[in-house]
């Protein structure tokens, strides 16, 4: 099977006559304004069957107890009731920035013990808590589960999806607010999704531009502080001008990337290639540069200039070959390999053959 079906060639190609620009809210987050995960333990109810094997799975019946002892209901130590209604699950959830107290959160329950599936279950009341060990929500609601799991007396079963995991829409309430630092200082630092000095020093120019000098500064290729207001109702409608205020994004750096499972291959702009020549098992790899001055005309006040001319070529044992008499680019070597049948693995090296002789200026990345 030839390797153009198998591998699917993407270009990402920009001129500099091709600008764009894009909101500072869509290319940076505002340094403190993040969600926070919260966990808890707790037991589901109601399940037809299908909950654990307390016998295989002790601390669910330890977790029983303890929640009926809670109730005035004390059962004996020697006895282990054997339910099969029950099931101990894991739920976690995200606390939004700025959550408060009494707004409700989607919720995760999956199921930590052998229970077949919690489908038709009810979660009872389980407090969520952070990292600090501190109580921020309260859980309980009926689980609504996607998968599907069905198992006959003669032991044959099928399943849809995940039937052991489930979500509650709104299933939680925030009972703690978390402390968020951006009230406070004098400063808020927008930091961006992705480094670059580039960029970073574009959005500190872009603000001054607008509020006047000295106003941002880029601390690094991520952070960039701004002066805010002190008072906060000033301070949210300051940052709602700043997001919205556009940005030409620096060029990202020349990068190839390779998924070595799927044959993809992701070329950025201002990949080049130099003369080479690269031999891999019965592929043969040449590339050729030839550089060509050109001068001005008489009197025409221009300059001299350099024009460089590629040839690549392509062989394999069959003979076949494939020659290009223009400037050579990554993709029509790609394109090439794909011509002669290469597998992916051919491909990734030869590209890595390229990189390592310093042909290839360009990072190459093996996902």
């Amino acid at each position: 099977m030839k390797l153009a079906k198998l591998c699917v060639l993407v270009l990402l190609v920009g001129f500099l006559e091709n600008v764009w620009a894009e909101r500072i809210k869509d290319i940076t987050t505002v340094q403190g304004v993040r969600s926070n995960q919260l966990v808890g333990y707790g037991l589901v109810v109601g399940l037809d069957g299908s909950g654990d094997q307390t016998s295989q799975t002790p601390f669910t019946v330890q977790s029983l107890k303890n929640m009926l002892s809670q109730y005035g209901i004390v059962l004996p130590s020697n006895v282990n009731p054997q339910v099969k209604n029950i099931a101990a699950v894991a739920v976690h959830a995200d606390l939004p920035a700025f959550g408060k107290i009494g707004q409700t959160i989607d919720i995760t329950v999956s199921s930590l013990g052998n229970a077949k599936s919690l489908r038709g279950g009810s979660l009872l009341m389980t407090p969520l808590k952070g990292v600090d060990g501190n109580i921020y929500a309260l859980a309980q609601g009926n689980l609504i589960v996607g998968g599907l799991g069905i198992e006959g007396a003669d032991g044959s079963s099928i399943k849809i999806n995940v039937p052991s995991v489930g979500r509650i829409p709104n299933g939680a309430s925030i009972e703690r607010e978390i402390e968020n630092p951006f009230a406070s200082g004098d400063k808020i630092y927008l930091n961006l999704r992705r480094a670059d000095f580039t960029t970073a020093k574009r959005l500190a120019d872009t603000i001054n531009q607008v509020l006047g000098p000295n106003n941002a500064f880029a601390r690094d290729s991520v952070t960039v502080s701004v002066n805010a207001p002190a008072d906060v109702s000033q301070r949210v409608g300051f940052l709602s001008f700043i997001e919205n205020l556009e940005v030409q994004p620096g060029e990202a750096a020349a990068r190839v990337i390779i998924n070595s499972r799927s044959g993809t291959v992701i070329i950025g702009n201002y990949v080049k290639v130099y003369s080479a020549a690269v031999s891999h098992g019965n592929l043969t790899v040449t590339i050729t540069n030839t550089v060509e001055v050109e001068q001005p005309g008489p009197f025409s006040n221009g300059t001299t200039t350099e024009n460089v001319q590629s040839d690549i070529e392509v062989s394999a044992d069959d003979n076949r070959m494939f020659r290009f008499p223009q400037g050579v680019t990554l993709s029509e070597i790609v394109r090439a390999v794909n011509q002669v049948g290469a597998s992916p693995g051919d491909l990734v090296a030869i590209l890595e053959s390229l990189k390592q002789v310093g042909a290839l200026s360009a990072e190459l990345i093996v996902i």
